[in-house]
């Protein structure tokens, strides 16, 4: 309360026929009016409402798990109490999976006093999936819309050991497990609503429980994706996102055991995900950042932190005819700090920025094939384009 009163509107608001719908509520030992506010709209609301009041559970997973086990729809939607719904969503939404008979639907999320996620929402894909360029691996929220005889089929639950990152556990093996995802991103389907008070719980909580978070994902990847290229690309994801941010500017604030704890509890991650090939999908800097940590230099990760955060740009040195560029961020070329020169290359995508830059014959040939093999998978028809599963059968609806 008070967001869920607007959230609660924007269901009864759905242009989906109400028959077709039921919502499951689960009151997780709120003290703020919102059981009786949930049990006043079951009484009201044109479809059929179920109301689960429990004792506080610590997190989002357990009442989410109580509700999708009460489920029995086609379809399941996990709504947050305090964001909310575009009009047309549920019914866009269930219309796009039962066109193109995908498992998972995202629809674009809109910010509300809060930044959503932005880099997906560039083009609507009927259908696609998590190798793809449409960049899914970026919003791992649980706002998406599941069909339920996939969750059933595989037993997936929210994992109720995490504090964090959940969500991100529980959409990642969704999308991997997936005969087929679809993206809408000419309508904003979820707003995503920043609270006044900041009390989100993806904002609390000590730092170990990141480390706990990327910790899950990376292993879930590795246990579903075989080692190679592809699973290089969805390491990217808990390395960007939920690793890297402890090595930013918060780490100029901790104390020196905090420092070393993180670097204790980075170290088997490192050791066991981290390589050239992670390592070049990512910007210099984030690159660099984490080279560091890999190589345990965390008394060069001060500077190579302020440099960031005072957004300075550093000096561009080409080489080789304008073919190779390096971005010159602190300690490059130290003969004292020892980093390799590969860490500070550009790849093309970041080289482009750089006047001067001129792409070689190689990279416009890789460029080239990248983009020719992703409109062949956009041709592939919907029978023949099933993500493997760990066992190489085909996870099929």
């Amino acid at each position: 309360m008070p967001y869920l009163v607007e959230c609660l509107a924007s269901v009864e608001g759905q242009t989906l026929d109400p028959v077709r719908m039921e919502v499951i509520a689960v009151d997780d030992g709120s003290a703020d009016g919102t059981g009786e506010c949930l049990e006043e709209f079951a009484a009201r609301a044109a479809m059929p409402v179920t109301v689960i009041r429990q004792e506080n559970s610590g997190g989002p997973s357990g009442p989410r798990n109580v509700g999708l086990a009460k489920a029995a729809g086609r379809y399941v939607f996990f709504l947050d109490a305090d964001d909310r719904l575009g009009p047309e969503a549920l019914e866009r939404m269930v219309a796009m999976a039962d066109r193109n008979n995908t498992d998972v639907v995202l629809g674009k999320v809109e910010g509300i006093n809060r930044k959503p996620p932005t880099t997906m929402w560039g083009q609507t894909h009927e259908r696609t999936d998590i190798f793809s360029s449409s960049n899914i691996k970026f919003t791992l929220s649980a706002q998406k819309l599941f069909r339920r005889a996939l969750l059933e089929r595989h037993d997936m639950r929210f994992d109720e050991s995490l504090w964090t990152g959940e969500d991100a556990l529980f959409t990642m093996e969704a999308y991997l497990r997936a005969d087929g995802v679809s993206v809408i991103a000419d309508y904003p389907c979820y707003y995503l609503v920043g609270r006044e008070d900041g009390k989100h719980v993806t904002k609390t909580g000590s730092y170990t429980l990141r480390f706990d978070s990327a910790r899950a994902l990376m292993n879930l990847i590795a246990d579903m994706v075989p080692a190679g290229p592809r699973r290089d690309a969805l390491m990217v994801r808990p390395f960007l996102v939920t690793l890297l941010p402890q090595f930013g500017p918060k780490f100029l604030k901790d104390d020196d055991e905090v420092r070393r704890h993180k670097l204790e509890l980075a170290g088997p991650l490192m050791d066991a995900y981290w390589n050239p090939e992670v390592a070049r999908r990512l910007r210099v800097h984030e690159r660099l950042r984490l080279h560091l940590v890999a190589v345990k230099r965390p008394e060069l990760l001060p500077d190579v932190i302020e440099f960031v955060r005072a957004q300075k740009q550093p000096e561009a040195i080409l080489e080789k005819r304008g073919t190779r560029v390096y971005l010159a961020y602190p300690f490059f070329r130290s003969e004292s700090a020892g980093v390799p020169d590969r860490i500070y290359l550009a790849e093309p995508r970041e080289a482009r920025e750089v006047e001067g830059y001129r792409e070689s014959a190689a990279d416009m040939f890789l460029r080239r094939a990248a983009r020719k093999a992703r409109r062949i998978l956009r041709r592939t028809p919907a029978g023949d384009s099933r993500t493997p599963t760990p066992g190489g059968t085909a996870a099929a609806a």
